[in-house]
């Protein structure tokens, strides 16, 4: 079980130059080219000498499939080290690519020859019925693909739709980019008295922003080295990195410091931001968020849509942005009656600490005075018994119990992208290797911000030539660094996010599908895909869970009861004003997508403030840019689809009752839900997979429990109505 297997193909991640990147890249690209070039196509199903029948077509997509390997690992790679181990070099040519790339995919979907194989396999109506349920998928959803990448099109609007192509993953990296340099670009210096209430975790990552504060001024000739030696030891500096603006905006006193570094968080990549970046350009992303809304507008106009909205939502298990909004607006009537009495809890104990008018840089210390006094809870009192290495080591025997799996460490002879790195390998119960995967989980300069899991390789095979893939993927965090010489010590939502992430590992990773466009991840609907993540939260938040996860760093006893009770009693806090800001999100991004004509900058943000005045009950400033840096929807694929996090939340409560019936650890259910959802991955919808799981339909009825929605009567009342809405033919 030591050994690293070859069917893993693991990267060397010394040979990763980003020149030598570039040009496996552009190889890949010439030689997929090539074979592209070499494929005929009949125009006439009644010339046998220059048809296709299905077998030959079946035989060249998969001939096309193996090419394209050589391409998914090495933009793979480089796509991975310019979200980790950002800088100038990997950017460049990152940037320079993307061009490159969105021409070649762009050449794909619009290609008649390949789109023709396809054809000629679904026509040929036994053939198509006789292959295995995963293939027979990977085509119908690649007939798909093709007609949303404009095949249908004629030439000169195929033209326009790649050069539409080309400037949104430009424009979208630029994006990106922004938001990663505006948030890093942000140094302030504190004072001694700003540092009241602040934690001694809380003063160790704000010392160790000090340390690389002035690392930068030194390096970029801001400050000389006999300035900098003037300066204290330890030298506190706060920054918009998550762990230290957390530290800062949860406990410290200094209400103008709070207010002070939330201002400049909402304002990243807004006209109010002054940072520039390494070629003295401005980062604010206003223009290119109305450009990227007007391309999208085009690409949906091109392909028959009325708005960009509805190309997103036709990949997706919701009909209808009519639908979609009708459930973001129910679930709103259901979650503000608990949010108003969240507001009207946090104003109460805010008048206790002077602060008449709350306002949104108070509502997080505030929100901590209240878990304090509550539930004598403190998310610094309760870190020291999630240890990192142990919430990991409880996680790897949680799913032992509920899968059958095992992990292992492996290290050694393992080549990494940074020593804070780690590798695992995940085995069955009967030792047959799984897949592999990497923990990134600590906050870096060079690293985007946020929590994700990337399917690098996906499990694959190709009988033709004895190849065989096994999945990896990289699994990435932002969680406070170890300090001090002690282990990283996370906090119960730090806890929740590597759960999380996990949870995508593991749809990932124990998938059985072997044709790789709907192995593991792949082919799971948008507003699916968050089902196994979301569900995998919930045993860090049941006890016989925590009690694997926790123990003192220094004691190793675990965590008492009385603060147990406390965190599991503190699990619905604040759920309410929780639920409408992600409604608010969602709605907003819906809503931006849906708008024709395309709204520029000004448009965008009376829809935010709109959104705002309709769902949130917390006031916002006028100066709040939120959608500036909101790299989901402008840099990630959430783009009218951010719905998917309460979409899927509603399916993961509904999976996860099915547990609390049988019992949390059952191994029955436990092998249940894994061959009925996580080995299945995208080969069938995922509506037939919840319901070969569940026995019926989702509903709503778990998620409004589980948020603390449904304790009155009208509550009820409404839950019924809204469930009438869900549990239609749509999920």
């Amino acid at each position: 079980m030591t050994s690293i297997s070859s069917k893993l193909h693991l990267v060397d991640f010394a040979d990763t130059a980003p020149s030598t990147l570039q040009q496996q890249v552009i190889s890949a690209i010439d030689t997929a080219n090539a074979f592209l070039d070499e494929l005929k196509v009949s125009t006439d199903s009644k010339d046998t000498s220059t048809s296709i029948d299905a077998e030959q077509a079946l035989i060249d997509i998969k001939n096309f499939d193996h090419i394209n390997l050589a391409l998914d690992r090495s933009w793979g790679i480089l796509s991975h080290l310019n979200s980790v181990m950002s800088n100038d070099e990997i950017r460049h040519v990152h940037h320079e690519l993307l061009p490159k790339l969105s021409a070649y995919g762009t050449r794909v979907g619009q290609h008649q020859p390949l789109f023709s194989r396809y054809q000629a396999i679904v026509n040929d109506k036994a053939f198509f019925a006789a292959l295995e349920p995963a293939r027979a998928r990977a085509i119908e959803l690649a007939l798909r693909s093709f007609e949303l990448s404009g095949v249908a099109l004629p030439k000169a609007e195929q033209d326009k739709f790649a050069v539409i192509q080309s400037k949104l993953s430009t424009l979208s990296a630029t994006f990106s980019d922004h938001v990663l340099d505006a948030t890093q670009a942000y140094a302030l210096p504190l004072k001694t008295e700003q540092l009241a209430g602040l934690t001694e975790s809380g003063l160790a990552l704000i010392a160790d922003a000090g340390e690389q504060y002035k690392t930068s001024q030194l390096a970029n000739g801001s400050l000389t080295q006999t300035e900098i030696d003037t300066l204290s030891t330890p030298y506190y500096v706060a920054g918009l990195n998550i762990p230290v603006y957390l530290a800062i905006m949860t406990h410290a006193d200094d209400r103008n410091l709070r207010e002070t570094l939330y201002r400049a968080y909402v304002t990243r990549g807004s006209e109010f931001d002054e940072h520039t970046n390494a070629k003295g350009q401005s980062l604010n992303n206003a223009n290119i968020m109305s450009e990227i809304l007007q391309l999208r507008e085009q690409k949906a106009r091109l392909l028959g849509f009325h708005n960009y909205a509805e190309v997103s939502l036709s990949t997706k298990m919701a009909d209808s942005v009519a639908e979609v909004e009708t459930f973001l607006r129910d679930l709103a009537v259901q979650a503000t009656p608990t949010a108003a009495q969240d507001l009207a809890q946090l104003q109460k104990y805010a008048q206790d600490y002077g602060i008449e008018d709350l306002q949104p840089w108070d509502s997080a210390y505030i929100a901590e005075k209240v878990k304090q006094s509550e539930f004598s809870l403190s998310q610094e009192e309760i870190r020291p018994y999630f240890p990192l290495p142990k919430v990991i080591s409880g996680l790897f025997a949680i799913v032992e119990r509920l899968y059958g799996i095992k992990v292992q460490e492996q290290n050694e002879s393992v080549s990494r992208w940074h020593d804070e790195v780690r590798f695992y390998q995940l085995f069955d119960a009967d030792d047959n290797l799984l897949g592999g995967f990497y923990f990134d989980l600590f906050a870096r300069s060079g690293k985007r911000g946020g929590a994700w899991m990337s399917g690098f390789q996906s499990r694959y095979s190709y009988e033709e030539q004895n190849h065989q893939q096994l999945p990896v993927c990289f699994m990435v965090g932002n969680f406070t660094p170890a300090l001090d010489g002690k282990p990283s010590l996370l906090t119960h939502d730090e806890v929740v996010t590597l759960f999380h992430e996990f949870g995508h590992g593991l749809h990932h990773l124990l998938t059985q599908v072997t044709v790789g466009d709907v192995a593991g991840v792949n082919g799971v609907e948008w507003d699916a895909v968050e089902l196994p993540s979301q569900f995998m939260e919930n045993w860090a938040w049941e006890a016989e869970g925590i009690a694997l996860i926790s123990s003192h760093v220094e004691t190793g006893t675990p965590l008492p009861k009385e603060k147990l009770d406390a965190l599991l009693a503190v699990k619905n806090f604040q759920s309410g004003l929780q639920t409408l800001r992600q409604i608010e999100f969602s709605l907003f991004d819906l809503l931006i997508h849906a708008h024709t004509p395309a709204l520029n900058y000004e448009g965008i943000l009376t829809t935010l403030n709109s959104v705002r005045n309709d769902i949130a009950i917390l006031q916002t400033p006028d100066y709040n840019r939120f959608a500036n840096g909101f790299s989901h929807i402008f840099a990630g694929g959430y783009a009218a689809g951010y719905y998917s996090y309460k979409w899927a939340e509603l399916l993961s409560a509904d999976a996860f009752s099915k547990f609390e019936e049988d019992g949390i650890f059952n191994p029955i259910t436990g092998k249940a839900f894994r061959e009925t959802i996580l080995s299945v991955g995208g080969s069938f919808p995922a509506k037939v997979n919840f319901e070969n799981f569940r026995g019926r339909s989702a509903s709503i009825d778990a998620l409004l429990r589980h948020s603390g929605f449904s304790d009155t009567e009208d509550q009820t009342k409404s839950s019924t109505a809204a469930n009438a809405l869900i549990t239609r033919e749509v999920i």
